[in-house]
């Protein structure tokens, strides 16, 4: 059996944290190919390194000193070093970046270090042998990743013991180090898994999996035991941050399961990521919900055009709009003659007025209104299609709680139901269908089982 995994910023976070991951290691001889991600928080009032190194790169940019910065950064890698007893030379290491920042570093090298710095630490910790992210995840100049080059370069840094790859970033075909989104670990790991054909790709994190809802809103709720790769797209897309909604197509690919495990409990089972679940859900058939998910802070434009529905092609001449101010539009609910967009505040507020604008000079509509404040609500499950009338009961027990329904879509594959609420009922909403779809249902079930 092969492991691919993955340890989360606060997996790795101090010398306590670096004990805890190489007992998981050592307590498996099939997980030989580690990825890490940087040094994280060791509590509220420290900081994620990475966000310590953007910072420095900000003061760079405005040529204020970040000294004090970087020396917290070099404090947190040396007390590591130093409470493990390694033998990492982090004095070269600290002396090469510096003499960088002096010339003028670029971004994505200088926040990269990060993963890299916890990387060399960790992988001397472990005996591994350490693998430059920048040597093995090879980009194209399209900013995608090249595969066929990774894998060639992968193969050539395996050895007979196990290997630890620093997350996040990689190399352009010039050398050029790039950087991924935050969270890009997630999907390093990811792709090692691909490459090297794993039976399991574990992602250990500081939660024991992935819950049904947020805890900061729903106390303490269900874990989910197991969820499809197509339900946790839908929810990483609208908010569940556990995983990297990119990490899901290398594993996807080959259908390789992804197992959300947690560092500081790890005998847990956490939470298992599957294509299809099969038999497994015919013996023992899943919450008609999976999970429940959403952000604030959408603003929903809507246009009202009297026969606007015999007009052909009057849909890709409004969404033409939004592409040319470069706007993604998350939804497009319609009903005859009507039809909203639904974008992020943040993204379309700065051109809000100018897409309204051409979309009354192109399409002379009959209503043309915007509106912010909307926040999007997605419930997310593979037992919906199974159980008919869930979009009534969700209607009906969000009247039952006064809370307002501005947009409502469901997709032809009952896979999920997107509600738009105001910003004010959001958290209200989600407490209300977690009741009523998980509380109740296990409610039902507890007392089938002791009739």
């Amino acid at each position: 059996m092969i492991k691919v995994v993955k340890f989360g910023g606060s997996s790795v976070a101090n010398a306590a944290q670096f004990r805890k991951v190489k007992k998981i290691v050592s307590d498996d001889p099939s997980r030989m190919f580690v990825v890490t991600s940087a040094c994280g928080k060791e509590s509220h009032e420290d900081h994620k390194v990475t966000d310590l190194l953007y910072l420095c790169e900000a003061h760079i940019r405005y040529g204020v000193s970040y000294e004090p910065l970087f020396e917290l950064i070099e404090k947190k890698y040396r007390t590591i070093r130093d409470e493990l007893h390694l033998q990492t030379d982090l004095d070269k290491e600290f002396a090469f970046i510096r003499s960088l920042m002096k010339k003028g570093v670029s971004t994505d090298y200088l926040v990269s270090r990060g993963e890299y710095l916890t990387g060399k630490l960790l992988a001397e910790y472990l005996g591994f042998t350490f693998a430059d992210a920048a040597d093995v995840i090879s980009f194209r100049y399209d900013g995608e990743i090249d595969f066929e080059r990774t894998d060639m370069r992968l193969r050539e840094r395996c050895g007979k013991g196990g290997i630890v790859i620093p997350g996040f970033y990689g190399a352009m075909p010039n050398g050029v180090i790039r950087v991924m989104s935050r969270g890009g670990s997630d999907i390093t790991g990811a792709v090692i898994a691909n490459l090297v054909n794993a039976d399991v790709y574990e992602n250990w994190t500081d939660v024991s999996g992935i819950y049904v809802a947020d805890p900061r809103i729903v106390n303490n709720p269900l874990r989910i035991p197991g969820i499809t790769y197509n339900e946790l797209r839908q929810m990483s897309y609208l908010g569940a941050d556990v995983l990297h909604d990119d990490a899901v197509f290398p594993v996807k690919e080959k259908n390789i399961p992804i197992n959300i495990r947690n560092t500081n409990g790890p005998d847990d089972p956490g939470t298992m990521i599957l294509e299809d679940f099969g038999e497994a859900d015919r013996t023992c058939p899943p919450h008609a919900i999976t999970g429940i998910t959403g952000r604030k802070d959408y603003t929903v434009i809507t246009l009202v055009k009297n026969h606007a529905s015999a007009e052909i092609g009057i849909l890709r001449k409004m969404l033409a709009v939004f592409e040319d101010y470069r706007v993604s539009i998350e939804c497009v609910p319609s009903t005859v003659d009507t039809y909203s967009f639904i974008a992020r505040t943040e993204n379309i507020s700065h051109c809000l007025y100018d897409i309204l604008s051409r979309l009354r000079d192109l399409i002379h509509p009959d209503v043309l209104k915007a509106e912010d404040n909307l926040a999007l609500i997605a419930v997310v499950g593979r037992g919906m299609k199974e159980k008919p009338g869930i979009s009534g009961k969700l209607l009906s027990e969000f009247g039952a709680n006064t809370i307002n329904i501005k947009v409502i879509s469901q997709t032809a594959d009952e896979l999920s139901i997107l509600v738009g609420v105001m910003n004010r009922d959001f958290e209200k909403a989600i407490r209300c269908i977690y009741d009523k779809f998980i509380t109740e249902d296990l409610t039902i079930r507890k007392s089938s089982d002791f009739d």
